[in-house]
């Protein structure tokens, strides 16, 4: 069976690196617009009641994949593909969730985004708390990382690895 996705826009942000791109939006502050092609900008309608959305995009940069891959956040050991969130994957799809900041026209800007420049939009969804939301709540291996004690400027990869070599 083959899948065909229709690109429905673009994303822009401030980054043009993967090295120095954060790796989840949880660790930037960095505003980026959305732009949804014309065509779709009637699909908009709405999304400005709600105060973040989910991206789904295309990892436009990706070359091949591999199914086991040393994480940003441990590059210590290999882990499935599928345990963690990197772009190296058999579909390249990413997921962000961002901050909607204003919708105008065919244009979301949002905050939070950490995606490369120009990465093509494969769909948004709204964020809904009472659908989203889960208590209790395990995270494999990060929860052992513990990620919210680590102090650094940005979760990029070269900063991850940098902050590695030095520990």
């Amino acid at each position: 069976m083959e899948v065909t996705y229709r690109i429905i826009g673009t994303i822009h942000s401030p980054f043009t690196d993967q090295d120095t791109t954060p790796i989840q939006s949880i660790f930037s502050e960095e505003e980026g617009t959305i732009e949804v092609f014309p065509e779709y900008a009637d699909g908009l309608e709405g999304v400005e009641g709600f105060s973040h959305i989910i991206l789904l995009y295309h990892f436009h940069q990706a070359n091949g994949f591999s199914l086991r891959q040393r994480p940003f956040v441990d590059g210590s050991k290999e882990r499935g593909i599928f345990a963690i969130r990197h772009f190296s994957r058999p579909n390249p799809i990413g997921i962000s969730l961002v901050e909607v900041v204003s919708v105008e026209g065919n244009t979301v800007r949002v905050r939070g985004i950490d995606v490369l420049d120009g990465t093509p939009l494969l769909d948004i969804k709204p964020y809904v708390r009472q659908f989203d939301h889960r208590d209790d709540v395990r995270s494999g291996w990060v929860d052992a990382k513990h990620i919210e004690e680590v102090k650094l400027k940005s979760f990029s990869p070269k900063d991850l690895r940098e902050h590695e070599e030095s520990s």
